[in-house]
């Protein structure tokens, strides 16, 4: 169907594409590297057009994207199973079911093996809008949890064994709400003031 004329005639008349949950892999599979994706990746890049994903929709928007593992064994090395994702925003990871799964060490241990990029964590009920590649805002009743690397003093997952406990010393976190803002950039945070108005 990625190839199909009649699916590539609609992508081509539409304003934008939502990803729905699932598997991610499987989005990855079916879809990545497909005339389908091809367009997508055009228009994404040189139009005004909206690409969206919700749980496994939303993980697999890039490049080093988390497949799987366990929540109980992360921050053991080797715990999070990552491989190549659609590769629309490459300057993250994203992770969903964050808060309700218990995904901080999942989320913690990709950051730490590409120390690179930046790590989000989506709550339920909360997304994030990244316009121009770069300016994030949180929509939504829940929380964002971003991992920010750059800072890190210590990172000793590239020489542990698998299984090993890692160390990770300086890794900032932000806990975003509806209305913040971060910049992928300048990894700022611009937060709404306490007594915002959300009427």
């Amino acid at each position: 169907q990625c190839s199909d004329p009649s699916f590539i005639n609609e992508l081509k008349s539409c304003n934008g594409v939502l990803f729905s949950g699932g598997n991610q892999s499987r989005i990855v599979n079916i879809i990545s590297k497909t005339p389908f994706h091809d367009l997508l990746m055009n228009r994404f890049i040189n139009e005004e057009f909206i690409i969206s994903g919700t749980s496994a929709g939303a993980m697999a928007m890039v490049n080093e994207m988390i497949m799987g593992g366990s929540s109980e064994e992360c921050l053991l090395k080797g715990a999070v199973k990552m491989r190549e994702g659609m590769n629309f925003i490459n300057q993250l990871i994203i992770d969903t079911h964050f808060i309700k799964r218990g995904r901080f060490g999942r989320l913690a241990e990709a950051v730490a093996a590409f120390p690179g990029l930046i790590g989000v964590g989506l709550a339920e009920d909360t997304g994030m809008i990244i316009k121009n590649g770069n300016d994030c805002k949180v929509i939504g009743s829940g929380m964002v949890i971003v991992f920010d690397p750059k800072n890190l003093s210590h990172n000793n997952h590239s020489i542990l064994y698998d299984n090993t406990p890692m160390t990770m010393a300086n890794l900032t976190t932000h806990v975003l709400a509806n209305g913040d803002q971060f910049s992928l950039s300048s990894r700022e945070v611009d937060v709404l003031p306490i007594n915002a108005s959300f009427d």
